[in-house]
């Protein structure tokens, strides 16, 4: 019967409905729709004589009959590649089909090498059975490879056998969208080939669920997240609470951003090898397809997904803020027409725009603003004051938004008190060559994460917040006219006792910079906005006059710490632990000096010095020295093109193509510093900069006493003390937890001074405060010093005066400076002490 059961019924027709499948973003899409996987898993079940699971072609048709009736539209295969039938019958059910390579019943040949089959032909054969059917949605290289084993054999020979398999599969289907199905006890492999992130999650708290999921997310970075399995146990819960579980994992699943899931399972009819499984009932059916109440559930919950539009939605007002964007603003706003959301304005201000800006917003039917041009954050605060919504979502003009952008932010907002949420910002699909180098390259707009779902800074390209708090912090400051804004806002709203939030499904494409001339007037603009930043923030910047982020930064040009560190991987005892996942130390930040900017000054400095070596032969010990601090910014350059998982929508171009995609990455990597040290050295945000009046003192300690008539609180007088300090001096830090001292006062880049206060109480109310100045030798000022006293030294042993006089010149140079910043902190703090005594 089922040999017959399909000779000519169906037919696979190659008609509009076979379009491409691709992923954009965080999304699948076939042809020009958005796909959400609404799935079952379907098997194992008992094998033919001949090993086949899916043989019983009338059984597998009437179960995806049922399938399709009920809203799923996308069948997993968990364990093994399905014959070619069941594709056929998928495709007649309009169904789509995720297969496994089982890689996981192949791992243990991994130890035991001397009977091992060949598992890259065993995976060609399987992948070619199906590799052009149009039925096919993904291919999974394996299924949950078991934790012990993982252990046993070690994660990096894991990893690489399955990037291993990936490559065999994408030389027999470069097209296909593959992935493997983790699960949290080896949350740790690092398989960031990968097209895509699945996982198999089984919680059973909403509130868990979110968060493991927000988490999920940030591994999967810029690619999609599905989940492999969800489900319940109807055998031990019940069946009505089976229903409740899946309803609210459905829910959570697509408002967390997955791409989509496949509930475990289909039915109850299910196998370990021969053997059927008795003890549990995860499916939908029962083994005789009788319906479970979960199933209509199941229905229910995938008919709403992404979102359940029948909610109360905030009216969100999209505010584009556009000069002479006329090259790409077009784009935006037919992505602003497409939104889905039920209520919702967009306001264009046209910023001054003296190209065809103007002309082509106006011909779209939103609110236009023109304005004369003063800049990025003043126009930001016209459309702010012109909105109706009691949500702002800014977005760039070179930005085009995901049709579910304002969904997924505005679900944020209701269940959550975020004062502010934003989003990724991924290169465009129809991104140029060098718009792809750029986004790889160190400066791009990215985002800064507290936690998984708090955020510390989020770029202004894609910026949301609650209107009333934007009023509450006193909106954009003008003063940042290009840049800057952005991290100013968001420093204020913390500032404000507020959160920052973070949404991995709140997306929108943006484009990078076309030109090098284009990405170094970017890097320069940023490196102006630094010292914009630094002169009002100076307590967020350090020695150097660089941001001191406290949390991760998530970009695609950045070094992360597990560039140079592998971590320590958590198993629990035994290995037992159902969440194992790598923890890193946090690398010291004087072994990332060398990718800040002024290390092309310090290298440039040393280089000069070492020409000395050419009239006085004890130099040459420079020479090395002034070569590695040169080359290591290059070497970290080649080191992240090497390495770099490059993931693109793109046909994937030939190996002359990508070597040169690599080296102008590299070269953006190399020139991204030198522009953004103009941009700083034009505002004076320097190493030598300094933050009072100049005066010279010698830096030794020194103490004081100053006699008070009136008392007042030890606590009173430091506060007193410290807004007497910043109007002299806009770099003033207050002693932590753990400090020996109250105070901070910075002269410049060289040099620090500390104040610890001593109150003494005497009769009638009177005080006698005790006043210490420590000084403070920075780092930068450290290493030169004794980098100039050895080779004056020698200079003086050698008795050789040309490089006495050049040497000793330097080194009186920079006594002279650090005098400076010390003198000018003592004149500031003794006259703020002297002042105490006349305050009542």
């Amino acid at each position: 019967m089922n040999e017959n059961f399909l000779p000519d019924s169906i037919v696979i027709e190659h008609d509009e409905k076979n379009a491409e499948i691709e992923i954009r973003g965080k999304f699948i899409f076939v042809g020009e729709e958005k796909f959400n996987i609404r799935g079952v898993t379907y098997g194992a079940f008992q094998s033919d004589e001949n090993g086949c699971e899916y043989f019983d072609a009338q059984k597998i048709d009437m179960d995806f009959a049922m399938m399709t009736e009920h809203g799923i539209n996308t069948v997993r295969i968990p364990h093994t590649a399905p014959p070619r039938m069941l594709l056929d019958i998928a495709h007649k059910h309009h169904l789509k089909v995720m297969i496994g390579l089982s890689a996981e019943q192949y791992a243990g040949y991994l130890v035991d090498t001397k009977n091992a089959p060949d598992i890259q032909e065993i995976i060609r054969k399987k992948v070619r059975e199906c590799a052009d059917h149009p039925a096919l949605l993904l291919i999974s290289l394996g299924n949950e490879i078991s934790a012990s084993l993982v252990r046993w054999i070690g994660h990096k020979k894991i990893e690489n056998y399955l990037k291993a398999i990936y490559e065999t599969v994408k030389k027999e289907a470069p097209n296909a969208i593959i992935t493997y199905v983790n699960y949290p006890t080896t949350e740790y492999l690092q398989l960031s080939f990968l097209d895509l992130l699945c996982f198999n999650v089984y919680l059973e708290s909403p509130y868990k669920l979110e968060n493991y999921l927000a988490r999920l997310q940030n591994m999967a970075g810029n690619r999609p997240l599905i989940l492999g399995e969800v489900g319940l146990d109807s055998l031990r819960n019940g069946l009505e609470k089976q229903a409740e579980v899946l309803k609210w994992q459905i829910a959570t699943g697509f408002k967390m951003g997955c791409a989509g899931l496949f509930v475990f399972s289909w039915t109850d009819e299910w196998f370990r090898g021969d053997e059927e499984v008795l003890d549990w009932a995860f499916g939908l059916t029962d083994k005789h397809r009788n319906s479970k109440p979960a199933l209509n559930v199941v229905k229910e919950a995938f008919r709403k997904i992404p979102f359940d539009m029948d909610g109360n939605w905030p009216t969100i007002s999209v505010v584009l803020c556009s000069y002479n964007g006329s090259k790409t603003i077009r784009e935006c706003l037919n992505g602003l027409l497409k939104l889905n959301y039920p209520h919702y304005e967009v306001i264009v201000i046209n910023d001054g725009s003296t190209d065809h800006t103007e002309a082509i917003a106006s011909s779209y039917p939103f609110r236009l603003i023109n304005s004369v041009n003063k800049g990025l954050s003043f126009a930001r605060n016209l459309g702010a004051n012109a909105a109706s919504g009691e949500i702002i979502a800014y977005i760039d003009d070179d930005a085009v938004p995901d049709s579910d952008w304002l969904l997924h932010l505005a679900s944020s907002y209701k269940t959550t008190n975020f004062a502010a949420i934003g989003g990724p910002n991924l290169v465009p699909l129809n991104a140029c060559f060098m718009e792809q180098c750029v986004d790889h390259a160190p400066g791009c707009p990215t985002h800064v994460l507290l936690t998984d779902r708090e955020a510390e800074h989020i770029p202004g390209c894609n910026f949301s917040i609650r209107k009333k708090i934007l009023q509450q912090v006193g909106g954009f400051d003008p003063l940042f006219r290009v840049a800057g804004d952005d991290v100013d806002l968001c420093w204020r709203i913390e500032e404000a006792g507020c959160k920052i939030g973070y949404n991995a499904a709140a997306m929108v494409w943006h484009h990078r910079r076309q030109t090098l001339k284009g990405y170094w007037k970017q890097q320069l603009v940023y490196g102006k906005a630094e010292a914009m930043l630094e002169r009002k923030w100076p307590k967020k910047y350090n020695n150097l006059g660089h941001k001191t982020w406290n949390g991760r930064i998530y970009s695609n040009g950045n070094l992360t710490t597990s560039s140079f560190n592998s971590g320590r991987i958590y198993y629990g005892v035994w290995g037992n632990a159902p969440f194992q996942s790598i923890y890193r130390s946090k690398m010291h930040p004087y072994f990332l000096l060398f990718l800040v900017p002024e290390w092309y000054l310090l290298s440039a400095s040393l280089l000069i010095l070492a020409l000395f070596n050419i009239s006085w032969a004890p130099l040459i010990f420079l020479w090395p020295l002034a070569l590695i601090i040169s080359i290591l910014p290059q070497a970290h350059a080649i080191y992240y093109v090497a390495n770099i998982s490059r993931h693109s929508n793109r046909k994937k171009e030939g190996w002359i193509c990508n070597v040169f995609w690599r080296l102008t990455t590299g070269f953006l990597h190399i020139i991204q510093p030198f522009a953004r040290l103009w941009g700083r050295l034009k505002l004076n945000l320097t190493l030598w900069r300094r933050f009072g009046e100049v005066c010279y003192a010698f830096p030794m300690s020194q103490q004081m006493s100053v006699w008070c008539e009136t008392w007042i609180s030890p606590d009173c007088r430091l506060r007193i003390i410290e807004s007497d300090l910043r109007q002299h001096n806009r770099w003033v830090e207050l002693g932590g937890e753990f400090s020996r001292w109250d105070l901070k006062i910075r002269g410049g880049g060289f040099g620090s001074i500390t104040l610890l206060m001593a109150a003494e109480d005497h009769k009638q109310g009177k005080q006698l405060l005790r006043f210490r100045f420590v000084p403070k030798l920075s780092f930068l000022a450290i290493i030169p010093l004794w980098i100039l006293i050895f080779i004056f030294a020698v200079a003086l042993m050698d008795n050789y005066w040309i490089p006495q006089v050049v040497f000793g010149l330097l080194l009186l140079i920079l006594l002279v400076r650090i005098s400076g910043d010390f003198g000018s902190c003592y004149s500031i703090l003794k006259a703020a002490a002297i002042k105490q005594s006349e305050v009542k």
